[in-house]
């Protein structure tokens, strides 16, 4: 196969330049993408673009624009190395984190970038981004994708996806994988971390699942919670997921009151997913005595999963309609490289 690349507009910062009539900041036609990024024509490679029909702001993201990015990918699958999902910065992480699990047996890569300043401004990081974004997408060693994953690339690193977290709405490194490291380091050269890259055997055709269930909350503990907040939350008609965002090492209050809404809501068959606060570090159930009750009366731990990648993860999974045995055992395993287990180091 030539060596291809189709870029996919989604909308965001990143595609927006001056209109000469209006002054004003407007999306433009990457049918042109050279004539703002003449130096993609040193790749040697064929760049194509998609602009979806509607572009939106990344926070009117639903559900919907995750299952159309994967049809989009799956239709044109054969017909590049690489994939490029231009995509507005604040909801970046679940967009990459959702199609991680949507997408199996992918064996190209799927890379989101976006920028802080649009791509038709001087001091732009979107011009960076997007070369960084491409060559990476067309990067293959012996016929293989040197990154076959969901990706983020921003700034000078190359993330998992749904490893990733926007922590900066600033700065042009806006984006951090604390608990994971990078994928690859971009410089004069781009290095490749190839022992955090997912290499595991894909053998069966890449296919797409694109039914995600949204009956989910997060509950996101604070000091003072009142007691009617978390019953009017618990009891919302067909809840089905609650991700709990707990303090610290998982730990929650121990009093009583607490503890029996969220008992009422598991035997309810209500899923509760405990994610940590905390930029880095997991959560471990067991190791205070606080965690201790959410581990006894059947709270699932999320481990070092970041709270974007839970909440597509729970999205994922409920959708699949299995029983919530099932679905606890697998938000307690690592589906797409999203958690780990048995963290030692890396």
């Amino acid at each position: 196969m030539e060596k291809s690349v189709l870029i996919i507009y989604t909308g965001g910062t990143i595609g927006m330049i001056n209109n000469p009539e209006t002054g004003a900041l407007s999306p433009f036609n990457f049918e042109q993408i050279v004539q703002e990024v003449p130096e993609i024509k040193e790749f040697g490679f064929t760049i194509d673009s998609y602009t979806l029909p509607e572009i939106i702001d990344s926070s009117d993201v639903r559900t919907c624009l995750w299952k159309e990015l994967c049809q989009i990918i799956i239709k044109h699958y054969d017909d590049y190395c690489g994939f490029v999902i231009l995509h507005g910065t604040d909801t970046m992480a679940y967009s990459a984190s959702a199609l991680s699990f949507m997408l199996s047996n992918l064996t190209k890569p799927v890379v989101f970038t976006g920028s802080q300043l649009p791509i038709g401004t001087i001091r732009t990081d979107g011009r960076e981004n997007l070369i960084a974004a491409l060559e990476i997408a067309a990067a293959y060693n012996n016929d293989k994708a040197i990154v076959p994953e969901v990706c983020i690339l921003f700034g000078d690193k190359l993330f998992r996806g749904n490893r990733t977290t926007k922590i900066n709405s600033e700065s042009f490194d806006a984006f951090q994988s604390t608990n994971y490291p990078p994928l690859a380091e971009i410089g004069i050269h781009i290095h490749y971390n190839y022992d955090a890259i997912d290499y595991s055997p894909r053998m069966a055709p890449v296919s797409a699942f694109c039914e995600m269930d949204t009956h989910i909350v997060i509950l996101k503990l604070f000091p003072g919670i009142r007691p009617e907040v978390m019953e009017a939350i618990l009891r919302i008609p067909n809840l089905k997921g609650v991700v709990l965002e707990s303090y610290g090492a998982g730990n929650a209050p121990s009093n009583a009151q607490f503890l029996t809404f969220i008992q009422e809501a598991i035997q309810k068959g209500i899923i509760i997913y405990n994610v940590t606060q905390c930029q880095g570090g997991a959560v471990e159930m067991g190791r205070y005595e606080t965690s201790r009750n959410l581990l006894n009366i059947g709270v699932s731990s999320g481990y070092d999963i970041t709270t974007e990648a839970a909440v597509c993860k729970m999205m994922y999974l409920l959708g699949q309609g299995k029983d919530a045995n099932e679905i606890k055992k697998r938000l307690n395993s690592p589906l797409k490289g999203e958690i780990t287990i048995n963290r030692v180091g890396f």
